[in-house]
């Protein structure tokens, strides 16, 4: 999810396009609703049947995780990473959920991510710290003694706090959008790469 959600904490995608997105007729905003998307059906879906996957719980990103390790989970051999590009559909995938990513994918499809980011809050994966959401959770990593989460992070990255609160503010109001559109050198750069259309006009 973190490739879909960077460049958008900055730069208003809607309706501006490079010559590969009207090749395709789509803009880099909708590609990254519906990878938010795909993220939710995967989850639903749960091919390789982690605990907890389902439509209110999902968020598969780069992150950290409880590995390396392998353990027998249920009889079955799992195989768990620590920091890994996770990836949704085709992984890797070790069962590891990040709270932060499904937040910051609130501009794209809110009526998804609203329900999830109720069933987090539901979980009290904050454990009243200041700082939010951990930054993972594995539920299916066993721990001792036993969690209904499983594994739980101990920490908290700022380069995963950051775009909670950019995508929730341009959710809201769009500030940071409308911010960066009055750079002149985005507005350049952006030209310069091809973009047209939309608020590029």
């Amino acid at each position: 999810m973190l490739i879909h959600q960077l460049s958008h904490m900055w730069i208003d995608f809607r309706g501006i396009r490079d010559e590969f997105m009207r090749q395709h007729d789509l803009d880099y905003f909708e590609n990254s609703r519906r990878a938010t998307f795909v993220q939710q059906q995967y989850a639903i879906r749960n091919p390789r049947e982690f605990a907890h996957y389902d439509k209110c719980c999902w968020g598969i990103t780069s992150s950290d995780g409880p590995g390396p390790d392998i353990v027998l989970v249920d009889g079955v051999k799992r195989v768990f990473y620590d920091y890994m590009a996770r990836g949704v559909p085709f992984g890797p995938d070790d069962g590891t959920l990040a709270p932060w990513a499904v937040v910051a994918s609130l501009p794209f499809a809110p009526e998804i991510v609203l329900p999830t980011i109720q069933n987090y809050e539901r979980m009290q994966l904050k454990q009243a710290r200041q700082y939010g959401y951990k930054a993972n959770f594995n539920p299916t990593f066993p721990v001792q003694p036993k969690h209904e989460h499983g594994w739980v992070s101990p920490y908290h990255f700022g380069i995963n706090q950051g775009p909670i609160v950019i995508m929730i503010e341009n959710h809201c109001s769009g500030l940071l959008w409308s911010l960066m559109r009055q750079c002149s050198y985005l507005v350049t750069g952006l030209r310069e790469a091809g973009f047209t259309g939309g608020w590029l006009e």
